[in-house]
């Protein structure tokens, strides 16, 4: 018999809004839930997902003021805001527990909801995540230079810095010319051509709550302390704002987690290094869940 392992694009509606999202596998498979980092969509997973469909349940949905969801004007949008989407999401499609995978924005969101829902969590992948202050890379530096001075002037320098080349600069980052050859222009110019004046608005508004969500770092760190989920760190050191040494932290308070460096990728290493990282992940799934 031939598994289905293709991708499907499914809308629904949560607290009124219309929502897309991705899904791959069975519904009746153990279940890896995918939310997307800054600033990406579901689409960052439109590769992984039929690599591991097979086996696996996985769903990526397109956060509100994201991708092809809604962007209403009454959704809170800060870290806390989406982690309850997330929970939302996950009831409306009755999806009880699943590992879940920790990237950019979306190890933040992901570890607030496993704070509150730890029974949910079966495993992590983390993958360019950070929640280590001490640890973050060069490119935090005009973050920063707002965390010190969190003045309009200052904020306002960051909503000018929401353009098009930046996206681009999100996404090529730090790698080198060969590798960034890999990286489709798809990915600045499409969600680019979703970014309207009240999504650059909200993500301003997130990028600025970088400065308060640092205090929930310690938060982050005391859950991995106290549940010990398996956990597999699969990286791209390549990555000014979560360089190697980010990657290195989370063995602080996950000593048995398993680290592996994909030594030339960077901030976006499904798609640059899909093969590689994909064995990596269907193997420590094929143990854990």
């Amino acid at each position: 018999m031939t598994l289905d392992t293709t991708v499907k694009h499914r809308w629904t509606s949560i607290g009124g809004a219309k929502i897309f999202y991705r899904e791959a596998g069975s519904r009746d498979a153990p279940a890896i839930l995918l939310p997307h980092g800054y600033p990406c969509s579901s689409y960052e997973f439109r590769n992984l997902m039929p690599k591991l469909a097979d086996r696996w349940h996985l769903i990526a949905p397109d956060f509100p003021g994201s991708g092809l969801s809604d962007t209403p004007e009454s959704f809170n949008y800060s870290f806390g805001g989406f982690a309850q989407f997330l929970n939302a999401f996950c009831n409306q499609l009755e999806v009880k527990n699943f590992v879940i995978y920790l990237h950019d924005f979306g190890s933040q969101i992901g570890l607030r909801f496993a704070i509150n829902y730890p029974e949910k969590i079966k495993a992590l992948i983390i993958q360019n995540g950070d929640i280590y202050e001490d640890a973050l890379g060069p490119k935090y530096a005009a973050l920063k230079e707002y965390w010190n001075d969190p003045s309009p002037a200052r904020y306002e320098e960051i909503r000018n810095s929401i353009n098009v080349d930046a996206f681009k600069d999100e996404f090529l980052n730090d790698v080198t010319p060969t590798i960034a050859e890999r990286v489709p222009p798809d990915l600045w110019i499409f969600h680019w051509g979703l970014m309207t004046e009240q999504r650059k608005d909200i993500a301003a508004r997130v990028i600025a709550g970088l400065r308060e969500n640092c205090k929930w770092f310690s938060r982050y760190q005391k859950y991995l302390r106290e549940h010990q989920p398996p956990t597999l760190i699969v990286w791209g050191p390549n990555d000014g704002f979560m360089p190697e040494p980010s990657a290195r932290a989370y063995l602080r308070d996950l000593p048995n987690a398993e680290l592996h460096l994909l030594e030339d990728g960077g901030h976006w290493i499904l798609e640059t290094h899909l093969e590689q990282a994909s064995e990596l992940i269907r193997d420590f799934l094929n143990r854990n869940h």
